[in-house]
């Protein structure tokens, strides 16, 4: 049965592989981005999740043109890496008002209409560096990390209208963010991880779009780990 999906910041990297799983399975998939030419072969619209009218009028546009929003996953986010004592105020909270805060805007909007069908699948995207921590990423792993606390109150609320909602956190995944870094310090990371290899973004994709299936009814409140072993014990 093809639903209607939403994937925020679906237009490169994770959130593509994500987008592209959902409509190889033959569901209507809309994705959110901030800048630049979006992918075809998807209702792309332009949405910054830092503004509230914002995604207000992105969830207009998509219940016009594919229905209501029946699963979402939520994978917008940025990262303004820094340590501690040369972190300003505005690199701590810009990265928590998209990653965390944007996250509870998107999730609210869709929530509404979820609580009214008795339905739905919410899937947030957090990372190992929110259960491992990561030297000088305080901000991103702050935020990533009240993506599970989030996740888990709203399994409580939401799921006696049978809406699940889960997390997935990747660990090191092969993107053009991680692309940029030089051979050693891939070296280094890889050395970290027990099945000594990056992810593939396809792999992320396959663990967001089996909890959005009906296999997965049964799961909700879960952080499932896809990182190759390198956050395990969390």
């Amino acid at each position: 049965m093809s639903r209607s999906v939403l994937v925020t910041g679906g237009n490169r990297g994770i959130g593509l592989a994500i987008a592209q799983a959902f409509a190889d399975a033959g569901d209507k998939v809309a994705i959110t981005y901030r800048s630049g030419e979006p992918p075809k072969g998807f209702l792309a619209v332009k949405c910054d999740i830092t503004e509230s009218e914002q995604v207000e009028q992105a969830y207009k546009e998509i219940e016009e043109k594919q229905g209501p929003v029946e699963v979402l996953v939520a994978n917008a986010g940025v990262t303004r890496d820094q340590l501690l004592l040369r972190m300003s105020e505005e690199d701590f909270t810009s990265v928590l008002e998209t990653n965390l805060t944007g996250t509870f805007r998107v999730v609210k909007a869709a929530a509404k209409k979820m609580l009214r069908a008795r339905k739905g699948r919410i899937i947030l995207i957090s990372s190992v560096v929110g259960l491992l921590g990561s030297a000088g990423q305080a901000n991103y792993a702050a935020s990533k990390a009240g993506l599970v606390g989030f996740a888990r109150s709203l399994a409580r609320e939401l799921g006696s209208r049978n809406i699940t909602v889960n997390v997935v956190a990747p660990g090191f995944v092969d993107t053009d963010m991680t692309r940029v870094l030089t051979d050693e310090q891939r070296k280094t990371i890889v050395g970290q991880v027990p099945l000594g290899r990056y992810a593939q973004p396809e792999e992320v994709a396959a663990s967001v779009r089996f909890l959005a299936s009906d296999e997965a009814a049964y799961i909700t409140g879960a952080v499932i780990p896809v990182d190759g072993g390198l956050g395990m014990g969390h």
